[in-house]
């Protein structure tokens, strides 16, 4: 995404319910209340399931993220996740 694209003009690149993975370690910034800063709140590879969707100043998407493996619920940019939904498409499957 260019840097003078809003990537809210696109819809969510995840869905409510999607189950998706971490691309890399998660540290709290700061915004983690309870944890220190530095504490790692995912690691690169758990799986979660996004729990909302929200934005950060007017130009990206926040994903809160439920960690199944730590409880946290994880705020996420795009960049920091991919899908780990099976994208079998129905119409791929062929009847015998």
């Amino acid at each position: 995404m260019p840097s003078d694209e809003m990537e809210l003009h696109q819809p969510p690149a995840f869905e409510i319910g999607e189950k998706v993975r971490v691309r890399k370690l998660l540290k709290n910034d700061g915004t983690f209340a309870g944890q220190e800063i530095g504490a790692h709140l995912a690691q690169k590879g758990d799986i979660g399931y996004v729990v909302s969707v929200g934005t950060f100043l007017q130009t990206s998407y926040i994903y809160a993220v439920h960690f199944l493996s730590s409880g946290f619920v994880v705020g996420c940019l795009k960049k920091e996740l991919e899908s780990a939904e099976d994208k079998t498409d129905e119409s791929d499957v062929t009847e015998e």
